[in-house]
């Protein structure tokens, strides 16, 4: 009979385990290591100028929540070109590094992030860059750019 209930017990405890793996991998939805990353920004408050900055509007991603700055190192060419670090500041110490290209009349450009500070250390991303010509996107709002493409946080 003791065997019995010490085998029950064993039991018990493996599935009261399995059920904490479970719900503990579930709460940890918010933050995947990878996939696809989609931010839309709008940029009403760059002006072409180092230290300028657009504005996430939304993200797909709860490392980047809205209101995340995005500011350029370095000042646009005379074209309009821009070929400059950037610097994702988040919350707190969280601070994602990348490098923005785009030619002066162009639509689409591109951003690479290779690491970063807090959260963003082993951060990496290739992400297309749209923002419209004119600043209007297709569903009428103004300085709506688009980033996307996939992400990870790793070596």
């Amino acid at each position: 009979m003791n065997n019995i209930k010490a085998s029950l017990g064993l039991l018990l405890a493996a599935v009261l385990a399995g059920a904490f793996a479970v719900t503990s991998s579930a709460g940890n939805t918010g933050s995947p290591r990878s996939g696809e990353l989609h931010l839309t920004k709008e940029c009403s408050q760059y002006t072409g100028e180092a230290g300028s900055f657009c504005t996430i509007t939304s993200s797909n991603l709860n490392a980047f929540p809205v209101g995340t700055k995005d500011v350029a190192v370095d000042a646009a060419a005379a074209d309009g070109s821009l070929d400059t670090d950037l610097v994702f500041q988040t919350r707190g110490a969280n601070a994602a590094f990348g490098h923005l290209v785009i030619c002066g009349p162009c639509e689409v450009g591109t951003v690479t992030f290779d690491g970063g500070t807090g959260q963003f250390k082993k951060f990496h991303a290739n992400l297309v860059l749209y923002c419209p010509i004119g600043g209007i996107a297709d569903d009428g709002r103004v300085d709506a750019c688009r980033l996307d493409g996939p992400y990870s946080f790793g070596d």
